[in-house]
């Protein structure tokens, strides 16, 4: 008698699906692995590869695209991301969109056309108004930015949170002039804002922010006009580590100091932000715990696919230096 993958499903006690996961190597528990192997073996099943791979509609692949890999953030993430889905026998497709909707549209048509299992994505606002509408055909778990409602599973920052935090790190050390750039591709941005904003207006003081590309090159030409113009500010929020370097840039090249000129803070804890005169405070983001849920993500979302949808949030941590040290005088509002 032939026995078929049905046999070694009812012997292992598993659906049909969990039998085929487990036999391309995909995502399984280790457990659940262990008890098909020992069915397949009991049951003495050999299974038709060519047959399987004909009638396979998604490849053992993970689709990533993100929006800089240039940003050190993305690359760490992207990181763990392979790193997790190594462990379970999946392969990454890894695209960079330059925060370029029209790059973006490209590499979802090639996600199309390699049937990945499912895809991590970091897109653009432009993207994610209309990213329901896209007819994509395999999960989707957003990384960095937050979509709409009830639509897809994502892993987020508690953004507006970490950018108040380091908001009422300033005034309590005495600024009260407090800039913030931002980016103006992402919802990242925006979010950011927010906590910046609410934090100041519930200490009485008035916003003072910038929106530009997300770039370094733009936050130190921005910087330098900033800096030169009315509305100078005594301290500096940048809401990405690019942002961060383009204020170093600036600063050098006018030949200030920090914190004695100017106090600066901002996001991501990249080794070089530890060198910069006196270190720079800064909120580190959990790079690691981001692949890998977003990976955990998505392989529930293969596994139950109609499952309620989940969103993520972790905190930041702040990285207290001395480029917000205590200000010798606090600036007038």
């Amino acid at each position: 008698m032939t026995v078929g993958i049905k046999d070694v499903a009812r012997a292992a006690g598993v659906s049909v699906a969990t039998v085929s996961r487990v036999l391309g190597n995909g995502p399984v528990s280790e457990a659940l692995r262990k008890r098909v192997e020992e069915a397949v073996r009991a049951t003495g099943y050999r299974p038709n590869l060519s047959a399987r791979r004909l009638r396979s509609q998604h490849s053992q692949t993970i689709g990533l695209v993100v929006s800089d890999i240039r940003n050190p953030f993305f690359t760490a993430v992207g990181r763990a991301v392979e790193e997790e889905a190594y462990r379970a026998g999946m392969r990454v497709i890894l695209c960079n969109s330059d925060e370029n909707p029209e790059r973006e549209q490209l590499y979802l048509g090639l996600m199309q056309e390699e049937r990945i299992t499912g895809l991590i994505f970091a897109p653009t606002r432009a993207t994610l108004e209309r990213i329901d509408g896209l007819g994509l055909d395999f999960p989707v778990v957003l990384i960095d930015r937050s979509g709409p409602p009830g639509l897809h599973d994502s892993v987020v920052l508690d953004n507006a949170q970490a950018a108040a935090a380091l908001v009422e790190h300033l005034f309590v050390r005495g600024y009260r002039r407090i800039g913030g750039l931002f980016g103006n591709t992402s919802t990242t941005g925006i979010e950011r804002h927010e906590g910046y904003r609410g934090a100041l207006a519930a200490r009485g003081l008035p916003a003072n922010a910038r929106f530009i590309p997300p770039n370094a090159d733009a936050a130190e030409e921005a910087v330098m006009r900033w800096l030169a113009g009315p509305e100078r500010p005594d301290a500096i929020m940048a809401s990405n580590s690019l942002f961060l370097m383009g204020v170093i840039k600036a600063m050098r090249r006018l030949g200030l100091s920090t914190p004695g000129d100017l106090a600066v803070a901002g996001f991501d804890n990249e080794p070089w932000t530890e060198l910069v005169g006196p270190g720079l405070t800064v909120v580190e983001q959990p790079v690691d715990e981001i692949g890998r849920a977003a990976v955990s993500l998505l392989f529930e979302r293969v596994e139950t696919p109609q499952r309620p949808v989940r969103k993520v949030v972790l905190p930041g941590r702040c990285v207290l230096r001395g480029s917000t040290a205590v200000a010798a005088v606090a600036s007038a509002v």
